[in-house]
């Protein structure tokens, strides 16, 4: 397996901030504007179960009433009673308590519920979203970091190459050619460089947004993974179940089927009857002479009986069902999508698994080519083609070692994320 890649060294004095993968993970999880958001729609879901529950409680209004009246005042148009208007100035409580809806209120309660564990989970999804991004950003990142080495270092190899063969060619030993070539590999070098500096400030700035920070931060990216990869793990079914069992936005999407059920429930109980109990009580010192009271309360209880309101409540119940019946639909296919996304995400992991061994061995015979191409060279034995062919291939073979490594890791983290762990 490849070796724990070189770490650069910090500068002193530059500023720069250390970062290891779990540190952007926490990071990520405490400024990612994302976390924020998905933490206060659960608060406001919360609050959605209090406003269900408050039909279950007793509602008191306080009344403070006063009324001036022509003489033999009676309301006679809008309404069909005809009800007198006294002057009077009184204040009292009204209450109304809920008995029963047959169930209507308790389902709406249990809906909201639901809901609530819902979007739990949808804070959970959340941040697994977001660490995955962190660690694909990070392995990303740290590649990009390996590669701006392996470009500086190839910068300088070119360098000391282009100064021994122009030493070589005023010597007379080498022809002009031959500096020439030097000269265009070592141009090549350098426009590797600039490519391999803005692949790493892109790939940073990327990383900085995920970790919520507005403003640039330069970080030096630790990779702490120096023992040998492990083997992506056998069974691919097992990940698969462990995914089905695991996973929070599944969680989320069922939650959400089981609350349009029961809201679904709560629509068909429109069409039940209602029983309050209603209360009022209050003083009245101030009232005309046909009030002979200075107080006044009543007490009594109320049926409502839907009888026909133009098939609103019937068209509302079976919209209410065709949505849980769709959200139902709706969890089959993420559970087929969740199938399917895991064993791709395990065979990826296999390729690149292997890919790091073989970009090993690439990177070893590049080596081994290179030292044979220079002595060669050196020693009047090969040409200046062959040395850079070499120097090339040596070039391609520590990018390539350096890009299975992280995409590995990569796609490992990955597979962490879509079995749920």
């Amino acid at each position: 397996m490849a070796p724990r890649p070189p770490v650069p060294p910090q500068t002193p004095g530059n500023n720069v901030t250390r970062l290891t993968l779990a540190q952007a993970e926490q990071l990520a999880l405490r400024n990612n504007p994302q976390i924020s958001v998905s933490k206060l729609l659960t608060f406001a879901e919360r609050q959605v179960v209090r406003e269900a529950r408050s039909a279950e409680l007793p509602i008191a209004t306080g009344n403070l009433t006063a009324v001036d009246s022509h003489d033999g005042t009676r309301i006679t148009a809008g309404v069909l009673n005809n009800p007198s208007v006294f002057d009077r100035a009184a204040g009292g409580v009204t209450l109304g308590q809920l008995i029963t809806d047959f169930g209507q209120t308790r389902n709406l309660v249990a809906s909201s519920k639901y809901r609530e564990q819902a979007q739990q989970y949808a804070e959970r999804a959340t941040a697994a979203d977001v660490t995955l991004a962190v660690d694909q950003a990070f392995y990303r990142a740290l590649a990009a970091q390996q590669q701006l080495l392996v470009a500086q270092q190839t910068v300088n190899t070119r360098q000391t190459t282009v100064d021994q063969v122009q030493a070589l060619t005023q010597a007379r030993l080498k022809s002009d050619l031959d500096l020439s070539f030097a000269k265009v590999n070592l141009a090549q070098s350098q426009l590797l460089l600039l490519d391999a500096q803005n692949g790493k400030d892109s790939a940073f700035a990327n990383l900085n947004e995920l970790l919520g920070f507005e403003k640039q931060t330069t970080y030096l990216l630790i990779d702490e993974t120096g023992k040998p990869l492990e083997q992506p793990p056998p069974d691919e079914q097992a990940l698969a179940n462990m995914a089905l069992r695991s996973r929070p936005d599944l969680a989320e999407l069922d939650d959400q089927w089981q609350a349009a059920q029961r809201f679904a429930r709560a629509e068909h109980d429109l069409n039940r009857p209602t029983i309050s109990a209603l209360g009022a009580v209050g003083g009245t010192p101030v009232r005309a002479d046909q009030i002979t009271s200075s107080w006044y309360g009543a007490v009594g209880l109320n049926m409502s009986v839907p009888i026909f309101n133009g098939f609103l409540f019937n068209s509302r119940a079976q919209e209410a069902e065709y949505r849980s019946s769709a959200l139902q639909q709706q969890v089959r296919d993420l559970r087929d999508r969740i199938a399917r996304d895991v064993r791709v995400t395990w065979l990826q992991a296999n390729t690149a698994y292997r890919r790091v061994s073989v970009t090993q061995q690439l990177l070893q015979q590049a080596n081994l080519a290179l030292d044979l191409a220079q002595t060669r060279y050196k020693l009047g034995l090969g040409s200046i083609v062959e040395l850079s062919q070499a120097q090339l291939q040596q070039t391609d073979a520590q990018i390539g070692n350096t890009n299975a490594r992280y995409d590995y890791l990569s796609t490992i983290s990955e597979l962490n994320y879509q079995t749920g762990r």
